[in-house]
């Protein structure tokens, strides 16, 4: 049987690890385009190192995958380490208080132990595969909400977003059936969210797996419903995801944002 405890330690750690570069890095780090609206800092990178040097030090023939070195084949090892070094870039750059660090283990495709780490507000979001969610040590649960039209939803758009793409298309269906849609600029802080009771419902049609795989096993571990856009098994490989507080939210969201 799987010793899942271990893994976890060693999320928490590289997850404080790297946040603890992303403070030391505000204000004092220069910028470049990755592609059109989508920036690498000096932060991203010096929490990428941080994180996989702790993660090495444990566990050295694991596998990792991060943003900042996106080997897609790595997933393919019987454990790899899937790593958002710096969720919410843009945020961080503008000096906007949301941003985080995602660490997540998966397993022969299954995510396993996943840990989000918000240093503003200390907070750590951590889950282990029939372990349960907690929130620096305390667990939670989902909020339990079960109507669309009572529900605060967040929704992540790619960088280069455009009239055509999928995540525009859902938000302008789900916006008039629901209490309110957020978008906050960090898909793995509105996954804990959702997980922890503050959203109700979340989706990204265009996403990487570093920015979900650690959010959506806290989702499930917390009794949320994760799935893909499509209302399929979630598959790390590819990242999409339709998150929900609760099986009826779940459908009714999955209806509305697939509708024509």
């Amino acid at each position: 049987m799987l010793d899942i405890q271990p893994l976890l330690t060693t999320c928490e750690l590289a997850a404080r690890a790297g946040a603890e570069q992303l403070m030391a890095w505000r204000g004092r780090f220069s910028t470049r385009e990755k592609s059109a609206f989508d920036l690498v800092t000096d932060a991203d990178l010096a929490s990428q190192e941080a994180i996989q040097a702790a993660i090495s030090k444990e566990f050295p023939d694991h596998g990792f995958l991060g943003e900042e070195s996106p080997a897609a084949e790595q997933l393919a090892k019987p454990y790899c380490w899937v790593v958002d070094p710096l969720d919410g870039t843009t945020n961080y750059v503008h000096d906007f208080p949301f941003f985080a660090v995602s660490v997540a283990v998966v397993q022969a495709g299954k995510v396993v132990a996943g840990a989000i780490f918000d240093p503003l507000r200390d907070e750590l979001f951590l889950a282990g595969a029939g372990l349960g969610a907690t929130l620096n040590g305390k667990p939670f649960t989902t909020s339990g909400a079960e109507v669309l039209g009572k529900s605060l939803l967040a929704v992540s758009f790619p960088p280069n977003l455009n009239t055509d793409m999928p995540d525009l298309k859902a938000f302008l269906r789900a916006a008039p059936k629901c209490l309110a849609v957020r978008r906050t600029g960090s898909a793995a802080m509105n996954l804990a969210y959702v997980a922890c009771g503050r959203l109700d419902g979340h989706w990204a049609f265009n996403i990487h797996p570093w920015d979900s795989a650690a959010g959506v096993l806290l989702v499930s571990e917390a009794g949320g419903i994760a799935t893909s856009c499509q209302g399929k098994n979630y598959d790390v490989t590819s990242g999409d995801y339709l998150v929900a507080a609760t099986p009826q939210l779940h459908q009714d969201l999955l209806q509305t944002i697939l509708s024509d």
